[in-house]
């Protein structure tokens, strides 16, 4: 027998950490696992905040302790073999002296770069080049709310 909270969704979350440099480049991570680049994060485990889990991986991918400053945006990126996604991106801010002390573990990462927007289509799926487009070109607003790396307007008016 089946009951209402059968129908739920039960998203995996991920959270990933937003550096833009004053050039409006912005750093990306190579995972040794994949061919593609990304932006340093990965999945909540369980009981965690998605604040924390960036700050988390964050510190596990780069070597430096970085709290985020803002939520930036959150993805609803449903995935065909993995299910329903909700993907966090915070603003953590310019890394200044932190550069100088990143360091890689290897495993997991293998390298970063500061990335022009340009090149994102070669470097990156085509989901997380929107998602990060979106994301640095979302000008005076705080937050935007995407659905698979596109902007969705949310209706402000009240009913």
């Amino acid at each position: 027998m089946s009951s209402p909270e059968d129908s739920f969704a039960t998203p995996r979350v991920a959270a990933g950490a937003l550096f833009v440099a004053s050039d409006g480049r912005v750093l990306l991570v190579h995972p040794t696992y994949k061919d593609t680049w990304d932006l340093p994060g990965g999945y909540v485990e369980r009981g965690e905040s998605p604040a924390a889990a960036c700050r988390r991986e964050v510190l596990e991918e780069l070597g430096i302790d970085r709290a985020p400053l803002s939520l930036a945006a959150i993805d609803w990126a449903p995935h065909e073999r993995e299910g329903d996604k909700l993907l966090f991106i915070f603003d953590c801010g310019l890394l200044g002296v932190d550069e100088e002390r990143i360091r890689l573990d290897g495993s997991e990462i293998d390298r970063w770069d500061w990335v022009d927007a340009g090149n994102f289509d070669q470097l990156l799926i085509p989901r997380l080049a929107r998602r990060i487009r979106s994301v640095t070109n979302r000008g005076s607003t705080p937050t935007v709310y995407l659905e698979n790396g596109i902007p969705m307007e949310i209706e402000s008016s009240v009913r």
